[in-house]
């Protein structure tokens, strides 16, 4: 793929972006993290010079690696897989910006004891289910609320900023904004603990993510296709 055709891929996202944004507010403000796990460096590095300051790997070694491999380039990195426990202390020394894939108390309390131990803290999204689909992680939307409060209140290290999710598998355009709004309705709940990002919408998805209420969007294959 040439530069000029990241280009294209990249201005047709953000045009999209745009429009979905306006649509809901022209007031809302919408971040783009580009996920890189369909492409090379070199794309990457290409879509740097283009403009585009964040990225996200669903992988913690493929994460560490780019980071490395990048690290000449002011990279915003987030981390947006399942986390395995024995994969903990590896993301703590990498220091990604956010975590958005934090998918359970049981998952926040192993990250808070691991940072406790290394002194340092890190920024997080809550995931949540909304979909409740056996194949996605989070935790359900019937608890979502309450496990957010308790993990504010016995994980100290962690610094949720606010709620993820993955919009509903399906091609029922109906089902897939519900489990946006079912988020959404949740990120309004936890706004007033400070959470300012919900992170919905993929490269499928995206637009009615940000039409949902969306302000931060998940985009791989629209960009590195």
């Amino acid at each position: 793929m040439s530069k000029e055709e990241l280009r294209k891929n990249l201005d047709e996202v953000i045009w999209n972006m745009e429009e979905a944004r306006v649509s809901l507010n022209e007031h809302h403000i919408v971040k783009l993290v580009a996920v890189g796990k369909y492409s090379e460096e070199e794309k990457i590095e290409m879509l740097y010079h283009l403009g585009q300051r964040a990225f996200g790997e669903n992988q913690v070694q493929q994460l560490d690696s780019r980071m490395k491999s990048l690290e000449e380039l002011p990279l915003e990195w987030h981390m947006i897989g399942n986390l395995q426990s024995n994969k903990i202390n590896r993301l703590i020394e990498l220091r990604p910006v956010l975590f958005q894939s934090l998918d359970s108390l049981k998952l926040a309390q192993a990250l808070n004891q691991r940072l406790e131990n290394k002194n340092q803290k890190m920024s997080c999204l809550l995931q949540i289910n909304s979909a409740k689909e056996e194949s996605k992680s989070g935790v359900s939307s019937d608890e979502a609320f309450d496990i957010y409060q308790e993990i504010k209140e016995s994980c100290p290290q962690i610094e949720l900023k606010g709620v993820m999710s993955i919009g509903a598998n399906s091609d029922n355009k109906k089902l897939i904004q519900d489990s946006f709004e079912i988020t959404h309705k949740i990120y309004d709940r936890v706004k007033k603990d400070g959470a300012y990002i919900c992170s919905m919408g993929m490269s499928n998805d995206y637009e009615l993510a940000i039409s949902c209420g969306s302000n931060l969007v998940r985009i791989g294959s629209k960009i590195f296709k």
